[in-house]
């Protein structure tokens, strides 16, 4: 049987924290399926098909180093729903702080409710990238502060063009 883990999120921008989660997580399933979520009623500070394409280019090597396959979805429905049509045993969450763990726990238990088959499992996150959040990120880069700390070379990129178009 193959352990099938889906990892959901806005990847809105794919930060380290993210890259850390998407490379522990890896190790633990068979194939990871990162789903990046379209919610139709929010403008994304970066558009869906540049966010798909960013995690595409960042999950080469780290399918390479752990010999898992990683591949990337759109959805547009509930993150359980669609870790069910994928066949995935797990949703991976990443737990940066209490306040993380108190939302997760909630929203693993009401999965847990609608599809029993679909487990939780939360990674904390790594020393060095516990106080990255994508909200904040986008607010230091709005405000012409320096993120390249807390973004892979590929996103630093696409970033820094997007708070330029945003001008």
């Amino acid at each position: 049987m193959t352990r099938v883990g889906f990892y959901p999120g806005s990847f809105d921008p794919v930060t380290n924290g993210h890259v850390d989660i998407i490379t522990r997580g890896a190790c633990l399933f068979d194939e990871l399926v990162l789903g990046v979520g379209v919610h139709h009623g929010k403008t994304p500070f970066i558009p869906v098909d540049q966010r798909v394409d960013l995690l595409n280019s960042i999950i080469g090597p780290i399918s390479a180093a752990t010999g898992v396959k990683i591949r990337v979805e759109t959805f547009d429905d509930l993150a359980v729903d669609a870790a069910t049509r994928i066949g995935a045993v797990a949703i991976l969450r990443g737990l940066r702080d209490t306040r993380d763990f108190d939302y997760e726990v909630q929203m693993g238990q009401m999965n847990a409710q609608m599809q029993p088959k679909v487990e939780t499992v939360f990674l904390s996150a790594s020393p060095q990238t516990r106080m990255i959040a994508s909200s904040l990120v986008k607010q230091i880069a709005r405000m012409g502060g320096d993120v390249s700390s807390f973004l892979p070379p590929e996103s630093l990129k696409i970033v820094t063009n997007a708070v330029k178009n945003q001008s």
